[in-house]
């Protein structure tokens, strides 16, 4: 049997839907995390406290960013001190809890985010944005929504 014979045999719909949603995203965020880190030396999840940070216009809390991330408490930490040591990202203390930092991109943040934007924009051209019309955009959106509500009782 030859490499391109290889198959996960018969899935359901579902299955096969979740097996995409794998793919899609496993291979489009290294994709984006190979180029940022060659052209920018910024990894992924770098970007993305980037990416929520600029969309504030006030500093937010640490545990805020954790909520919202795909990272874990302990690595938005870590990635938020290796973001400060470049100069991208500046603490403040909290005026409303003594025991917390809140956390804003710098304007040097700013304009590294906005060129790392750029260039995850033109990785994912090719493979994401051209390949996709509106009502594509407009179904996967929907998808996504679904996904991410909060079920009945947990």
């Amino acid at each position: 049997m030859n490499r391109a014979d290889l198959t996960m045999g018969p899935l359901s719909e579902q299955d096969h839907a979740f097996y995409g949603l794998v793919w899609a995203g496993s291979t489009l965020a290294a994709r984006v995390d190979r180029e940022l880190g060659r052209a920018h030396g910024l990894p992924l999840s770098w970007f993305e406290v980037m990416l929520w940070l600029n969309g504030q216009q006030e500093p937010v809390a640490a545990s805020d960013l954790g909520a919202k991330t795909m990272l874990s408490r302990s690595q938005v930490s870590r990635v938020v001190d290796a973001l400060a040591e470049r100069g991208l990202v500046a603490r403040s203390p909290s005026a409303s809890d003594a025991r917390s930092v809140r956390i804003e991109l710098t304007e040097q943040g700013r304009a590294a985010f906005a060129e790392a934007d750029t260039t995850r924009r033109a990785v994912l051209a090719p493979v994401f944005t051209d390949r996709l019309d509106e009502t594509d955009i407009a179904a996967l959106e929907t998808v996504w929504r679904k996904l991410k509500e909060p079920r009945p009782g947990g």
